[in-house]
C-alpha cells in the first residue's frame, strides 16, 4: 500500500474524526444502554451507504465490500462508557451526570468509523471485505460472545482490536506476544456460624472469625500453591454480615475476584479456593459455601497477527514506535473471545502527551487523550488489513 497516500487522506478526515469522537464523549452510555451511540453509528454508516445490521441489543455489524469477496478481515471497537463522573474542564465533557468515557471507547468507536470514512472519501475499494464490529457492554456483561453467537465471525480470516494506552506517548504502538490480558472469575462466598451474645462467644460459632481465617488462607494459595514463575491474583473486595458489635455473627458474605493468565493455573486455583472455603470452616464448627462465576477468558494474541501489527507500526511511525510489553495485564478484555478460535490480535494505541498535560490514568474522571492518536488508530487498522493479505 502507498503509505503517503494513506497518511494524506487519513489526515484529511482528522477534523471529522475529532468531531465524531467528541460527540460520543459528550453523550456516553453504559453497557447495554448505548441507544444513542447505536443510532449515531447507524447514521454515519447510512451517510456512507455501508450496509449493517444490529447485533446483541445495541451492537452493530457492518461490512465494506472488497475486491476479493472471499476474504474478510474484521475490526472491533467497543462502544460503552463507565459509571464515572466526568470532571474535565473541556467543551466536550460528558453531559450525562455520573457517566463518562473514561476508558477511551469513544476513541475505539471513532477509529472503526474512521476506517469506513477513509474508504468512502477516497473511493478506494479495499482489497478484501472489511467487517466492522461496534460492540456493546465490554465493561459489564461482555458483548463479544453474544455477537459471535450471532454470526459476527462467520467467514472472518482475522480480527484486530485496539485500546487507548495512556502509559505510552502518542505515536507509539504497544504490542504483546502471547497472553495480553488475564481471565477473570467472580468469587461469592458464604460463611455460616451460629449467633450468640458477644459476651459469651463459646455459646456460638463466630462466622466473622472463620471468614477472617478463610481470607488469610486464600491469600496463601498464590504464595504456596503456585510455582513462583506462575501468575495469579485473589482479591476479596467486600465483607458483609453481622447485626451489632456485641453479637456473634451467624453469616458473613465475601465477594472477590480471581485473575489468572493460564487455563491450567485457573483450574488449579479454583479447585484450591473451593477446598479452603468448604473445609476450613469445619475446623471452627462452621460451614462454607462458594459460587464461582466464570468471567472473561484470557486474551491470547496470535503471533502472526502481532507480527502484522508490528509491521504496520514500523511502516507508519518507524522502528522506535514499537513498545513491546513484557508483562501481561491482569485486567480483563472480552476481545479475547474474538481471537479465541480465530486468527487475530489486540494492541494498544499511545495517547499520552506530557507537554499537553494529557497523562491521567484510565477509569478516572479526568481521563483524556491526545486526539492525534485517533488518526494513528485509523491508519493502523487500515494497514493491518492490507498487511494481512
Amino acid at each position: 500500500m502507498n503509505i503517503e497516500f494513506l497518511k494524506k487522506h487519513s489526515e484529511n478526515i482528522k477534523t471529522w474524526l475529532v468531531n465524531v469522537r467528541r460527540d460520543f464523549h459528550e453523550h456516553p452510555e453504559v453497557g447495554t444502554q448505548e441507544f444513542r451511540t447505536h443510532d449515531k453509528i447507524c447514521e454515519y454508516l447510512d451517510e456512507m451507504s455501508i450496509p449493517y445490521r444490529t447485533s446483541f441489543n445495541t451492537g452493530v455489524i457492518a461490512e465494506i465490500e472488497g475486491e476479493n469477496k472471499n476474504i474478510t478481515i474484521a475490526l472491533r471497537g467497543d462502544i460503552d462508557a463507565l459509571p464515572i463522573q466526568d470532571i474535565k474542564n473541556v467543551d466536550y465533557a460528558s453531559k450525562h451526570s455520573g457517566v463518562c468515557h473514561a476508558c477511551g471507547h469513544d476513541v475505539h468507536t471513532t477509529v472503526v468509523l474512521g476506517v469506513a470514512k477513509y474508504f468512502y472519501e477516497t473511493k478506494v475499494k479495499p482489497p478484501v471485505n472489511i467487517r466492522l464490529f461496534f460492540q456493546p457492554a465490554e465493561e459489564t456483561v461482555g458483548g463479544a460472545k453474544p455477537m459471535i453467537e450471532d454470526g459476527a465471525l462467520d467467514g472472518v480470516s482475522a480480527v484486530y482490536g485496539l485500546h487507548v494506552d495512556e502509559t505510552i506517548d502518542v505515536g507509539k504502538i504497544g504490542i504483546k506476544y502471547g497472553v495480553m490480558n488475564a481471565s477473570s472469575d467472580t468469587l461469592k462466598i458464604k460463611i455460616k456460624g451460629e449467633s450468640c451474645h458477644g459476651a459469651y462467644p463459646s455459646r456460638g460459632v463466630d462466622a466473622l472469625l472463620i471468614a477472617s481465617h478463610v481470607i488469610i488462607a486464600l491469600q496463601s494459595i498464590v504464595s504456596r500453591n503456585l510455582d513462583a514463575r506462575e501468575s495469579g491474583v485473589i482479591t476479596i473486595g467486600t465483607i458483609n454480615g453481622g447485626t451489632s458489635g456485641n453479637i456473634i455473627s451467624n453469616e458473613i458474605e465475601l465477594r472477590g475476584t480471581l485473575r489468572t493468565l493460564d487455563p491450567d493455573v485457573r483450574a488449579r486455583m479454583k479447585k484450591r479456593i473451593e477446598e479452603i472455603v468448604t473445609t476450613l470452616p469445619l475446623a471452627f464448627g462452621g460451614k462454607g459455601e462458594i459460587d464461582i462465576e466464570p468471567g472473561y477468558t484470557a486474551l491470547i494474541n496470535h503471533d502472526k497477527s502481532v507480527d502484522i501489527i508490528k509491521k504496520s507500526a514500523v511502516e507508519l511511525f518507524g522502528e522506535d514506535s514499537i513498545y513491546e510489553k513484557k508483562l501481561a495485564n491482569m485486567g480483563v478484555e472480552d476481545f479475547a473471545y474474538f481471537i479465541e478460535n480465530t486468527e487475530g490480535a489486540f494492541f494498544t494505541l499511545g495517547v499520552r502527551n506530557n507537554e499537553k498535560n494529557i497523562k491521567t490514568q484510565a477509569h478516572n474522571g479526568n481521563f483524556d487523550i491526545d486526539e492525534e492518536a485517533i488518526v494513528n488508530g485509523v491508519m493502523m487498522q487500515i494497514l493491518n488489513v492490507y498487511n494481512s493479505i
